[in-house]
Parts: C-alpha cells; structure tokens; sequence
C-alpha cells in the first residue's frame, strides 16, 4: 500500500529497506541506523559536480552529474537491487530530500516498487536526534558507578547488563576509555553526530521509569563531547563507588591496557603529553619503562602519581551527592571478581 502524504522519521519503520543515496563520505560521518548506503553520486563525483556547479553554472552540472547519477542507478538496480520482489517498498534519503534521493525514486518507481522519499532527508533525521536527546535526558533515573582508574568499572557495567539492568556505556559508543590512554589501537572514534545518533537509539529503548547505571565520565571522552544536559544529569544523580585495592586494580589494569606494550614508541608518545604535570625527569622514567615493556611499575606509578591524587578532589568537585555515595568494595577484579561486583552493586540499599 502506498504511503499517503510526506514520509517523516517516524515512519521509517513501515518500510522494508531504508536507502542512503549520499555519497560513502557523508554515510561514514552519520546515517540513519539500518540504512544502506547505495550512493547516486560517489565521493569523487560529488566534488566535480560541485566544482562545475561553481565554476560554470547548474547546467553543466545538472548535465555531466546526470550520466553520473544514471550509471551508478544502473549498478544498483543490477547489484543491490536485482532481487528485490515486485512489492519491495524502500524509503530512500539524502541530505535534505532533494535531488539524489528524488532520481532514485523516480527510476525505482519506473521498475513499480513503491518506493518514497524521507522529507527533509538526512537533516530532518538530525533534528530527530537531537529532540530525542532534549527529550529524554531529563528523564533518565541514572545511578552513575564511580571508581579510581583501573576499578573495572566498564566491565561492572557489562556484567550489569548481562543481569538485565538498563545500561548507558557511553565509552562504548565513543570507542574509547576516556582516559589519556584510552584511545582504542586501530579503532577510529565515531563522528560526534554518529556518537549522538548511538546515544539517542540507547534511550529510546530505555524504560524511563527504571534505574539506568552508567559510568561516571568526564564532558569528553576522547574527541567526543557529551551533551552539556546528560554531564549535568550525571552530576546531580546518585554515585556508586568502587572501591577496589591497589593491588587488584593494577593487576586488572595490566590485563586490560597490556595492547599498550605493543607499541613501545607511542606509548611514549602519549606519556610526553604529561611532561608539564608531572615534570620532564619522571615523565623520563616512565617513557624509558615503556620502551622496556616494564608495564608493572609504570602502571603503579600512573596509579599513585597521576590518577589518584585528583580522583577524590574530582569526584567531589563535579558529583552533587558525593558524600552519599554507596560503596562496594573489592579486593579481586579478576573475571569471577567483577561478576561478585555486579551482583553486590544490585544488592545495595536504595540512596537516600
């Protein structure tokens, strides 16, 4: 059955394939979740009809950009297409619902799929996003797990969810641990629109009315920034502390960071960052025992030198009801460790 009247975001779902005509650049910065990107126009091509439309006006564009657009519809209708049934019915966007998405729904239409155009495009999407995020934030009964580096609270999360609690893992979505070291070997960070995107698909599956836990984050991890309204919900909820020894902590954070030694050179690289801090003849040391691969004592004293002597003031500093906090306390942070972590996070009293 045809749709009647503009297609909008929200009804996205009535259709059986969600097409993103934009050019493979501009699908890798963001797109619609579940979409499929068969772009009319690639990276190259977009930029000499852009150049020409500059240089020599929309005609000579509209015509070298029209072979263009005809011979990659031809692709995908013998490729991405070619064994789409008689009633396949697509919903095809592109930057603002204009012409790439247009001349694909006329061609698909030719064919007889029923096949529509999102209005607005991929901006009209982008406004979704960001009503959702204004729209839900406020609501999120957050309970936000804190812990000196290296308390295996990500993992904590994970195990959480395993038990059925609702989970935000901001880190997660951001591919990256939100520390100086935290960048993920090989793994890009997503784009800032992406990160949004991730984050608003995470609560529209939330039950507002249950507890959501989530890390207790700075406003960046990494290159990402997080909406000012989700830092400042963070900072006025309840804190649960992870409380975990010296001891555990270190062993737990030469298992998790042990992908550092593999890399000697950068690992130095990112420590010189700390020179200023920290003073030119420890940051000496530490850069030499990277290149050693004595993982050990830099982590200790990354640990004890670096990290710990501001956790507290931070914690303090940024969370409203610090001195409420709940603790869990923990002398193992091996598998079986986190696993009793999660169940005695979920055994603790309701904050006051």
């Amino acid at each position: 059955m045809t749709h009647r009247g503009p297609v909008r975001v929200a009804d996205i779902h009535e259709f059986d394939a969600l097409i993103d005509a934009r050019s493979p650049a501009e699908f890798a910065l963001d797109h619609i979740p579940g979409a499929i990107n068969c772009p009319v126009l690639d990276d190259d091509e977009r930029r000499i009809v852009g150049t020409l439309y500059k240089q020599t006006g929309a005609f000579e564009a509209r015509r070298v950009g029209g072979a263009m657009v005809a011979a990659n519809l031809a692709r995908h209708l013998n490729e991405s297409f070619a064994d789409k049934p008689a009633g396949w019915k697509p919903l095809v966007y592109c930057w603002r619902g204009g012409l790439r998405s247009g001349s694909m729904v006329t061609w698909l239409r030719l064919v007889g799929w029923d096949a529509q155009q999102l209005a607005g495009g991929y901006k009209s999407f982008r406004h979704h996003v960001l009503d959702e995020l204004a729209a839900f934030i406020p609501q999120l009964r957050l309970h936000v797990v804190c812990g000196a580096t290296g308390s295996a609270k990500t993992r904590v999360l994970q195990a959480l969810e395993k038990r059925g609690a609702q989970v935000l893992d901001l880190e997660g979505m951001a591919r990256h641990k939100g520390s100086l070291l935290g960048a993920l070997p090989g793994v890009p960070q997503p784009s800032q629109k992406a990160f949004e995107t991730q984050l608003a698909t995470a609560l529209e599956r939330f039950d507002l009315g249950r507890t959501v836990y989530v890390e207790g984050e700075s406003a960046r991890i990494g290159r990402i920034t997080l909406p000012i309204p989700l830092v400042e919900r963070m900072r006025a909820s309840d804190c649960i502390e992870i409380v975990a020894t010296p001891e555990a902590r270190l062993a737990y954070l030469l298992r998790d960071y042990a992908y550092l030694g593999d890399d000697p050179e950068a690992l130095a690289r990112q420590l010189g960052l700390l020179k200023e801090m920290q003073g030119k003849e420890t940051v000496g040391r530490w850069q030499a025992w990277a290149r050693e691969h004595a993982l050990s004592p830099l982590f200790d004293e990354l640990m004890r030198r670096h990290y710990d002597p501001h956790y507290a003031r931070s914690q303090e500093r940024h969370f409203a009801h610090w001195k409420a906090r709940r603790a869990v306390v923990a002398s193992d942070l091996s598998d079986a460790g986190i696993e009793a972590l999660a169940d005695a996070v979920l055994a603790l009293p309701p904050p006051h």
